[in-house]
């Protein structure tokens, strides 16, 4: 009887401790309703942007991708973004999906243009540039090679 006690007890804290710990991982890791107001930009490429990936301007982030969706006339992704309310966007700003590294995920860069207006809650940002596909760009770069050495043993008339 007094083993199960101490089991059971055991039991509590541990669950406790998990508990708390992940009490704390929510609140630090900014999972919570996204506050700021809503731009969109239309993208031909998004592969590798998550929904949750960072908007930032010059590395500092302010804001969050909170959507991604197909427009069914262009066929090109709608991408959705929550802005910091403090941020504010000119018309023609522009925004990039870069990589964070070769090995890193992607998020959106956006950089102010010159204008004097600033985008509304619900606007587009039009100056856009998809994201580089970089298993396509390796593909062309060893098979373009390859048709290279093709085309100077046809010309040559040997390997080289």
């Amino acid at each position: 009887m007094q083993r199960n006690i101490v089991e059971t007890i055991i039991g509590a804290v541990v669950l406790g401790v998990a508990a708390v710990f992940m009490f704390f991982a929510y609140t630090s890791s900014n999972v919570g309703h996204v506050e700021g107001y809503e731009v969109k930009a239309e993208f031909s490429q998004i592969a590798g942007l998550p929904v949750g990936a960072d908007v930032r301007i010059s590395g500092v982030k302010i804001g969050t991708v909170t959507a991604e969706t197909l427009d069914k006339e262009s066929f090109k992704a709608v991408v959705s973004m929550s802005i910091d309310p403090e941020i504010k966007l000119t018309e023609d700003a522009f925004a990039s999906i870069v990589s964070e590294s070769l090995l890193g995920g992607k998020y959106i860069a956006l950089e102010q243009g010159i204008e004097e207006d600033f985008l509304q809650p619900g606007d587009y940002i039009y100056n856009t540039q998809s994201s580089l596909d970089l298993e396509a760009l390796l593909g062309q770069a060893v098979f373009g090679m390859k048709e290279d050495k093709g085309a100077k043993k046809s010309e040559t008339g040997k390997s080289e």
